[in-house]
């Protein structure tokens, strides 16, 4: 028989007529704009959404302290509708989705202390960047309406900008989820493929079988059937689409079962690659799949410890600082750690500990646990 893709090539054989489809080529891959990943991750995957919420919130629960009236003021009620935590969780959000975050001092004029603090919208920033290299301002654009915010006459910034590293960039941060793009669009095409192929009465891909005894279609004839099964029947859109049969067409299912595909094993693998990206173990999630941690309250101490106050002790410090160089006085703000439930146990150890150290002095222990000093002399029965 003449294979209907060969030119003048003759078999012997005698054999049913098979056409089979395949798509394998190579990955198409997502964006890694801040833009694309806020839309495919954080407003699209529920995995993404749900990492990003618990490192912001359980970040925005540590409130920020500071010994400066006004500095603290602004950190308890930075606007007068939002309360401090609004607009930590807001700045740590982008953070995490972005790689920036950014914070604007409200001033009534030039030269005169911030009387309120608000979050920008990294996408919406533009940097003014001169010959050096230097940042000199922001360029903040609403509804093509471009706002120009420029250092002051003593060179301080009405705008902080904190970043994660970016080893490519010297202005842009990072964004943490970009290092999970793969495995974002892996689990995203995997949710895709699932949902059409519930819509298309989850039917299993296959082959066309033609002809007995020789038989076979003319090259018209598979030339026009390969095209409407590309167009018809290719791609996740189309996963499952019955297939109207004639001509003596026989169908012969071919895909592998789903212990084969493994395709939910593929998800939870590529959901544990976007929880690692963001700092959240994946058992506080509730994936199935190897453990790390010996149990659940391990995990989140670690959550805390190595994702959780990072954050918050970088932000604190860019904010003392960046506020510092406004008022002109040397501004401390740190996190209570003392509010956080989840390290009261090893704050709790660490009491003790001062407690038994018989060498130290009141002051001493006092720094040492956190505490701010006490005027005048201290005694060992001083709290």
């Amino acid at each position: 028989m003449k294979l209907p893709w060969t030119k003048g090539a003759e078999e012997k054989s005698v054999s049913p007529m098979m056409v089979a489809l395949s798509q394998l080529g190579s990955a198409r891959w997502g964006s890694r704009s801040s833009e694309a990943l806020t839309r495919d991750g954080y407003l699209r995957n529920a995995v993404v959404y749900r990492c990003v919420r618990m490192v912001t919130e359980a970040a925005a629960s540590v409130p920020l302290v500071s010994a400066h009236e006004e500095t603290a003021n602004l950190l308890a009620r930075p606007m007068p509708d939002e309360a401090g935590p609004g607009l930590l969780e807001a700045l740590y959000s982008h953070l995490q989705i972005s790689g920036n975050g950014y914070v604007e001092a409200i001033r009534l004029g030039e030269g005169e202390a911030p009387k309120g603090l608000q979050v920008l919208r990294p996408e919406r920033m533009k940097p003014l960047v001169d010959g050096r290299g230097w940042v000199m301002g922001w360029i903040y654009t609403v509804e093509r309406r471009e706002r120009r915010i420029v250092r002051d006459e003593a060179g301080w910034s009405p705008v902080l900008h904190l970043k994660c590293f970016h080893p490519a960039s010297d202005v842009s941060g990072l964004p943490p989820l970009a290092a999970a793009r793969q495995a974002l669009d892996l689990h995203n095409a995997g949710a895709d493929w699932a949902k059409a192929l519930i819509d298309n009465s989850a039917k299993p891909s296959g082959a066309l079988v033609y002809g007995r005894d020789g038989a076979r279609l003319t090259d018209e004839q598979f030339d026009r059937l390969k095209r409407e099964l590309e167009t018809a029947h290719a791609g996740a859109e189309n996963a499952g689409r019955p297939l109207l049969l004639e001509g003596g067409l026989d169908w012969k299912p071919m895909s592998l079962s789903p212990a084969e595909m493994d395709f939910r094993e593929a998800r939870n693998g590529a959901a544990r690659e976007i929880a690692l990206a963001l700092g959240v173990p994946p058992q506080l999630l509730g994936i199935p799949g190897d453990n790390t941690y010996a149990n659940y309250k391990e995990a989140n101490l670690a959550f805390w410890r190595m994702t959780v106050l990072p954050l918050v002790n970088k932000t604190a410090a860019g904010i003392g600082l960046w506020l510092s160089g406004c008022f002109e006085d040397e501004i401390a703000v740190t996190p209570n750690l003392d509010a956080v439930p989840a390290l009261s146990v090893e704050r709790e150890a660490l009491w003790k500990r001062i407690e038994a150290a018989s060498f130290m002095t009141v002051a001493e222990k006092r720094e040492m646990a956190g505490l701010p000093a006490v005027d005048g002399p201290l005694t060992e029965d001083a709290s």
